[in-house]
């Protein structure tokens, strides 16, 4: 099936959620079919927790982190659909999804001074490619809140935690289910009380419980909603006016 691209001007859409509700995945086919980018921004901590592992960095040091980003050139090679995260001029996109660097990523994004150079960083990112969807914990909350488009992301905790194992597996990582269980709730913990960017449905952002839907499904129903949106004459951020919607 072919899908058309979205008009030729700047265009943002959001997708936040909890870790295992498939974001990652659906940002990127979502991108694909709209003829947009792909920014995972989920990756940048990421990449910012393998340093903190690697250059012996406490998780909680905002401010040495931050440094160590800038060092060591944290950068997306474009051009393809799910663009490639290079750190100290390596390809780590395969690496920072190790259980490792999970462990840590959620404290490692708690930090004020970390969270403010990454939130620059996304926004210049989003300003040299204005044509994004764009998946994390704070893209339609705090980043970008006059995206067109924002939608937040669920799932139940089991399901979650079953989708990561299956990623991890298909990395070739041998992983336990109650390892991986006990992190996927260790890490809504951290992500939802922390002080910076917490983890919270922004007003106004469409819900869709993905608990019981293929990445198909998922995808299909997130394209109708932005096709629905974009395609207005005068089109307005979704929510606006209500703070209640869901993706149905």
């Amino acid at each position: 099936m072919k899908h058309s691209p979205l008009p030729a001007r700047p265009i943002v859409i959001t997708i936040d959620g909890p870790a295992g509700t498939g974001k990652s995945s659906v940002a990127a086919e979502l991108a694909a079919r709209l003829g947009l980018e792909f920014l995972d921004t989920g990756a940048m901590y990421r990449a910012a927790a393998l340093l903190s592992i690697e250059r012996e960095i406490s998780p909680h040091d905002g401010s040495a982190l931050a440094g160590a980003v800038r060092s060591a050139g944290l950068r997306f090679l474009w051009g393809s659909a799910r663009p490639r995260l290079m750190l100290d001029g390596r390809d780590v996109s395969e690496r920072i999804r190790d259980m490792d660097v999970s462990r840590v990523v959620s404290i490692v994004a708690g930090c004020p001074t970390l969270r403010q150079l990454m939130v620059e960083e996304q926004r210049r990112i989003a300003r040299e490619h204005p044509r994004l969807v764009t998946e994390g914990r704070d893209q339609g909350s705090i980043v970008f809140p006059d995206a067109i488009v924002r939608f937040y992301l669920d799932a139940r905790p089991e399901v979650r935690a079953a989708r990561r194992q299956a990623q991890l597996e298909a990395l070739g990582s041998a992983v336990d289910e109650q390892l991986v269980k006990a992190d996927i709730s260790r890490r809504d913990q951290l992500d939802s009380t922390r002080s910076e960017g917490p983890l919270r449905r922004p007003e106004g952002a469409l819900l869709l419980d993905t608990t019981d839907l293929t990445l198909a499904d998922v995808v299909d129903r997130l394209e109708a909603l932005v096709r629905e949106h974009v395609g207005e004459s005068d089109p307005l951020p979704v929510g606006a006016g209500s703070g209640e919607r869901s993706a149905r």
